[in-house]
């Protein structure tokens, strides 16, 4: 089990709502991928004249877990403002905390998302925010009231998978207890299964699910993945050697003289 705040999930797999060619295709992949949250982007004019309902309604149909983010926002102000929204709409304190501070990688502006994250903890919120993979910002992070962390694997919808190994592993070794959540870059189920196998508790998937040519099979596929990547972490990989290891015992072999 996976405990988020004071919640506890079964599946480690969390999947985005946007980009699907269907409403109908996004409600068989989110029932094809087993995952029992998903993300959803409130827009201003949501918060003010109810609209999207429908969609709202699908989502709350499939009995899901919603983690509304603040997708798009470039400022503390913005963001903020616009968890208040989500909290008012879909009556919860998680937040999926995004402030992005570069357009062309979508990177998060990690100094304005600590001080998001410290406002919106000490209003009560459970943040949940979208950073790099960078220590102090962690570090920070976690001091202002997060309780989990989503570094980025690689740019948001880029496919490219988990671009600094070495620095997930390192921010898995610092801070053992926090539940980490690989957020933007996956691509492919192995990159999924990578990710649980470094450590990793979850991942969050959108593009590589939406967009796939069969998103309802891609879903399923990346299910499995991470139940893969999970059960080898728990199961104790061997470590990497620069020389070959005989797998075949040589004690008692014959041999030439």
């Amino acid at each position: 089990m996976l405990q988020l705040y004071e919640t506890r999930v079964s599946s480690r797999l969390l999947l985005g709502t946007a980009r699907y060619p269907s409403p109908a295709v996004l409600a068989e992949a989110v029932r094809a991928s087993r995952t029992e949250i998903v993300t959803v982007s409130l827009r201003r004019e949501s918060g003010a004249e109810r609209s999207g309902q429908a969609f709202w309604s699908l989502v709350r149909d499939l009995g899901v877990r919603v983690l509304p983010n603040t997708a798009g926002c470039h400022s503390v102000k913005e963001a903020v403002t616009t968890a208040h929204m989500a909290r008012e709409v879909f009556g919860t304190p998680w937040i999926k905390l995004e402030v992005i501070g570069e357009d062309d990688t979508l990177q998060p502006d990690v100094f304005g998302l600590t001080e998001a994250a410290r406002i919106l903890a000490a209003e009560g919120f459970e943040v949940f925010p979208y950073t790099t993979e960078d220590l102090v910002v962690a570090e920070r992070l976690l001091a202002a009231g997060c309780r989990v962390l989503m570094p980025w694997g690689a740019p948001i919808g880029s496919g490219r998978g988990l671009n600094n190994v070495f620095g997930l592993r390192t921010l898995r070794a610092h801070f053992p207890g926090v539940p980490l959540i690989i957020d933007a870059g996956v691509g492919v189920p192995s990159h999924a299964a990578q990710a649980l196998e470094l450590g990793c508790d979850a991942v969050l998937i959108n593009t590589a699910v939406a967009q796939a040519g069969n998103p309802v099979a891609m879903a399923a596929a990346f299910a499995q993945a991470v139940e893969a990547g999970r059960a080898a972490w728990e199961a104790g990989a061997i470590e990497p050697r620069d020389f070959a290891a005989p797998s075949t015992p040589v004690i008692g072999t014959a041999f030439r003289r």
